[in-house]
């Protein structure tokens, strides 16, 4: 395809910033009319793509594997990102929480030391008390976590605090 699967097209502006456009060949899809015929409950891999993670959890309720990964990402706080939204888009506080996410995914995890950038930058309150909650869980589970923080909600919740200044970090 001319897109390459991406759905979209680079048009190179020269001066000015270079603009992006839907693919005319797919029609911004991502893949072609024999996959796109391919369906799963109704929909095909495009209109999965496209759903948000809370839609695509009870999408995929009868599948536990990929409900509990789901439901994970539902924990952290990433409910609304969409199930194929390029990793580029994410703001680095979305980016941790998807690795966090990841590490929550796997069974077993103990005695593991996670170090988070401020991971509530840009959360709403009440995401951060969701973020807050995982990370309890990851601390009564026998993990170690140092997080660099700004946020009162999160350093009055710390068993520890480093405290650098006024003139620190």
């Amino acid at each position: 395809e001319a897109c390459q699967g991406d759905g979209i097209i680079k048009v190179e502006m020269h001066f000015l910033p270079d603009i992006y456009v839907p693919c005319d060949h797919c029609k911004g899809q991502r893949y072609n009319r024999e996959t796109l015929e391919v369906k799963y409950k109704g929909k095909n891999i495009h209109q999965v793509l496209e759903m948000s993670i809370e839609e695509a959890r009870e999408f995929f309720d009868a599948v536990p594997a990929l409900a509990r990964k789901l439901q994970t990402l539902i924990d952290v706080g990433l409910s609304y990102i969409r199930l194929g939204q390029s990793a580029t888009t994410l703001s680095g506080g979305e980016a941790q929480r998807v690795k966090l996410a990841r590490e929550l995914s796997k069974r077993g995890t103990r005695q593991t030391l996670y170090i988070l950038d401020e991971p509530t930058t840009g959360l709403h309150f009440a995401d951060i008390q969701q973020l807050l909650a995982v990370l309890h869980q990851l601390r009564d589970q026998g993990n170690t976590i140092v997080v660099i923080e700004h946020n009162l909600d999160v350093i009055k919740t710390a068993d520890w605090i480093v405290d650098l200044g006024p003139e620190g970090g």
